[in-house]
């Protein structure tokens, strides 16, 4: 029987990833909560896992070689799982490289772009005193839309954004792309990115990932 990966997770986009991953492969976790709000990040404990004070973190303990290994890095946890189930990663060597070049579009770009646009048209605007800044708000709400246009055109050519298979990639940038209205975003021009939302959104795998401990998020 296969141990349980211990997953330290708070429900946001990136703590989704893994969440997915884990329930679309079949693999038993046990869920330590890392809670964000309250600075959990930052103990010392954590901090020997992930090293970055950030979540989600992994520790396999049926790692390579069959001893433990602590994963940090959402990325870099989803390629772990994905070679180590062989699975959602397609199968070639252009299948891999598709992967990949979409999981770094979505590190690099998406997650952080959108994050800031969460960031700065939600909550700097409630800050005491508030933080409402205009060219903030239009920078990055418009690269937003600018990545799901790429997005959009990407997924007029393939069912899934790697290719016509799913992978950790469709993991990675849907957390992301399914909170679109917070990002003050529209669909309306985005027929291929709409249709690509419901039929994730709609796999058993992905919704239970995305439930986990939802009663959590604020």
């Amino acid at each position: 029987m296969t141990a349980p990966i211990d997953l330290y997770y708070w429900p946001t986009p990136n703590g989704w990833k893994i969440s997915i991953a884990l329930e679309e492969m079949a693999l038993p976790y046990d869920t330590h909560l890392v809670n964000i709000g309250k600075g959990d990040q930052f103990d010392p404990a954590f901090l020997a896992i992930s090293p970055n004070n950030r979540m989600p973190a992994i520790v396999d303990p049926e790692g390579p070689d069959g001893a433990p290994v602590a994963i940090f890095e959402s990325g870099a946890i989803l390629q772990y799982l994905a070679r180590k189930t062989d699975s959602f990663y397609g199968t070639t060597e252009r299948d891999r490289i598709a992967v990949d070049q979409w999981l770094m579009w979505q590190m690099g770009g998406l997650g952080p772009m959108a994050g800031q646009a969460h960031h700065f048209l939600k909550f700097a605007p409630k800050k005491d005193p508030p933080q409402d800044i205009p060219y903030a708000k239009d920078r990055y709400r418009e690269e937003t839309a600018r990545l799901y246009g790429v997005l959009d055109r990407q997924l007029a050519q393939h069912e899934y954004v790697a290719g016509d298979f799913i992978s950790i990639a469709d993991f990675a940038i849907w957390g992301w792309a399914s909170l679109w209205e917070g990002q003050q975003q529209q669909l309306a021009d985005k027929p291929n990115m709409a249709r690509w939302l419901e039929v994730m959104g709609a796999r058993p795998g992905v919704q239970a990932g995305r439930a986990l401990h939802a009663d959590k998020r604020k």
